[in-house]
C-alpha cells in the first residue's frame, strides 16, 4: 500500500467515525430534550375536581386558599327570601364541587384537607380538567345568565361559540330540549350539564 492510499484510508475512517459520534451526540440531545419535556409535562399543575361534604364547599376552599393552593370555587349570585324580604346571597354553582390546581405531588396535602371527600377521578386516578372549561365557569359567574344545572343526559350537540353578550368567548353545544334550542356546558366527569338560554343570533358554529 503506498502513502496515498494508506492517507486516503486513514482520512476516510476518520470521517466515518466524526460521522458516528455526530450522530450519536445527535441522539443523545434528542433523548434529553424528550426527557426534560416529559419532566415538565408531568410536572406542570393542571385543574383538578375535588367533591367535598355537603355545604362544605366555602370551608373547603378557604382552608385550601390558606395553605396556598390555587382554588376555584364557582358561585352563584340568587335572591332567597329571608325574614319577609329578597336577601342577594352567593351559592356553589355545583353542590359538593370545587376546582384546585396543582401537581401530584401535593394531592396527599390537598386530600388531607378537612372535608375533602376525594378528587374527581376516572380507573382510579385523579383525572385532569381542560382550562377551557374551567374559563367556561368563570364566564358564567361573571355573567347574568340563568343557568341551569342538570344531570340530564342529552346526545352530542354542535359545538359553538358565544360571539356576542356577556358571554362572548364561551363555548359548549348547541342542543334541543322539546322543541326549544339550548346552550349546554359540560364539565368532565361531573356528570353534571350547566343549561342556557342563548339567542341564537349570538352563536357561532365552530
Amino acid at each position: 500500500m503506498n502513502i496515498y492510499s494508506f492517507k486516503k484510508k486513514k482520512l476516510t475512517i476518520n470521517y466515518l467515525c466524526d460521522h458516528l459520534f455526530s450522530k450519536m451526540s445527535e441522539q443523545e440531545h434528542i433523548l434529553s430534550q424528550e426527557s426534560k419535556n416529559l419532566k415538565k409535562t408531568t410536572s406542570e399543575r393542571k385543574w383538578y375536581a375535588l367533591y367535598t361534604r355537603p355545604r362544605a364547599e366555602k370551608l373547603v376552599y378557604q382552608r385550601l386558599v390558606e395553605e396556598g393552593v390555587e382554588t376555584f370555587l364557582p358561585l352563584q349570585k340568587t335572591y332567597r327570601m329571608w325574614n319577609d324580604r329578597k336577601k342577594l346571597v352567593e351559592r356553589p354553582l355545583l353542590s359538593s364541587y370545587i376546582f384546585v390546581k396543582t401537581k401530584k405531588k401535593y394531592f396527599p396535602k390537598v386530600y388531607r384537607t378537612n372535608g375533602v371527600v376525594k378528587f374527581v377521578s376516572f380507573e382510579g386516578q385523579p383525572v385532569s380538567i381542560p382550562q377551557n372549561q374551567i374559563d367556561n365557569l368563570r364566564l358564567l359567574i361573571n355573567s347574568d345568565a340563568e343557568i341551569e344545572v342538570t344531570f340530564d343526559k342529552f346526545a352530542q350537540g354542535d359545538n359553538v361559540e358565544v360571539i356576542n353578550g356577556s358571554l362572548i368567548g364561551l363555548t359548549g353545544e348547541l342542543i334541543r330540549i322539546g322543541s326549544k334550542n339550548r346552550v349546554a356546558v359540560r364539565i368532565d366527569r361531573l356528570d353534571q350539564n350547566l343549561i342556557l338560554k342563548i339567542p341564537k343570533a349570538f352563536l357561532k358554529k365552530l
